[in-house]
C-alpha cells in the first residue's frame, strides 16, 4: 500500500502539476514587470496623443498632414513619450537634490497595502534582473544545501573577512544561497573553500535557472576564466540531468 503511493506521489500527474506550477511562476515572473511597464507606457503615451489631438485645428500645424502621416506621428509620440518619460525619471533619481523627494514617494507608495507589495516585489526583481551581478558576485557554485546529498546553487560574493580567518583552520568564502524562484532573498552562509564546487556558468545563466525553477538550464560552455580565482575549490560542469 505504501509503495503504492509512492509511485502516485511521483507519477506523471504529480510531475505535470509541478511542471505546470513552475511554469506558472516563472511566466509571472516575466510578465508581471512587462506588463506594468506596458500599462505605465500606455497611460503616459494615450496622455501625450490626447494632449496634441485637443489642440485647435488653427493652431495644430499636424492637423494639415495626410492621415497616414498622422498615424506614424501619433505612433511615434506614443513610443518616444514613454520612453523619454522613464529617462528624465532616471535621470532624476540619479541627483542628490532629488532623491529624498523619490525616497519620499516610495516611502508613500509602500504604506499603501496592496500597492506597496507589489511595487517591493516587482523593485527587488528587477534591480536583480537589470544590476550588474559579475561585479557583486566572483562566481556561481554548488553546495550541500539544506543537508547532505543536495546541492543548492550559490554566489561567492569573496573571502572570509579578515577578523574571521584566525577562527578556522582552513581558507572560507562569504557565499550568498539564493531562493527560488525568487532570487532577491536567500541565506548567506560560511563556507569552507574545498567544499565548493565551482560551475563554469556566468552568473547570468545561474539566476536565469534559479528564477525559472530549473526549467532554463543554463549551457554547457567551459569558463576558462573561472578556473584560478580560488585554486582549491573543484571546478565541475553543470549538468541538469545528472549529479555534482
Amino acid at each position: 500500500m505504501s509503495q503504492s503511493r509512492k509511485d502516485m506521489g511521483s507519477g506523471p500527474l504529480v510531475r505535470l502539476r509541478n511542471d505546470l506550477k513552475n511554469d506558472l511562476l516563472t511566466g509571472l515572473a516575466v510578465v508581471i514587470p512587462l506588463a506594468t511597464t506596458l500599462w505605465l507606457s500606455s497611460i503616459v503615451a494615450r496622455w501625450a496623443v490626447e494632449f496634441l489631438t485637443s489642440v485647435p485645428k488653427q493652431f495644430n500645424p499636424l492637423q494639415t498632414q495626410n492621415p497616414l502621416l498622422l498615424s506614424f506621428i501619433n505612433l511615434m509620440v506614443g513610443l518616444l513619450v514613454p520612453l523619454l518619460a522613464i529617462l528624465l525619471i532616471g535621470l532624476m533619481a540619479r541627483i542628490a537634490v532629488v532623491r529624498p523627494l523619490v525616497a519620499f514617494g516610495e516611502d508613500s507608495l509602500i504604506r499603501i497595502p496592496l500597492a506597496g507589495t507589489v511595487y517591493k516585489t516587482l523593485k527587488q526583481l528587477l534591480q536583480t534582473l537589470l544590476r550588474d551581478n559579475a561585479s557583486r558576485f566572483r562566481r556561481v557554485v554548488l553546495v550541500e544545501y539544506p543537508r547532505e546529498g543536495i546541492f543548492a546553487i550559490a554566489f561567492v560574493t569573496g573571502p572570509a573577512g579578515q577578523s574571521l580567518r584566525p577562527l578556522f583552520p582552513e581558507p572560507m568564502l562569504n557565499i550568498f544561497i539564493p531562493t527560488s524562484p525568487n532570487p532577491t532573498t536567500g541565506w548567506y552562509a560560511l563556507v569552507a573553500e574545498k567544499d565548493v564546487k565551482t560551475l563554469d556558468i556566468p552568473v547570468d545563466m545561474a539566476f536565469r535557472t534559479i528564477i525559472s525553477a530549473g526549467i532554463l538550464s543554463p549551457d554547457q560552455k567551459p569558463s576558462p576564466s573561472s578556473e584560478g580565482l580560488y585554486p582549491q575549490g573543484q571546478t565541475i560542469s553543470y549538468s541538469p540531468s545528472g549529479g555534482a
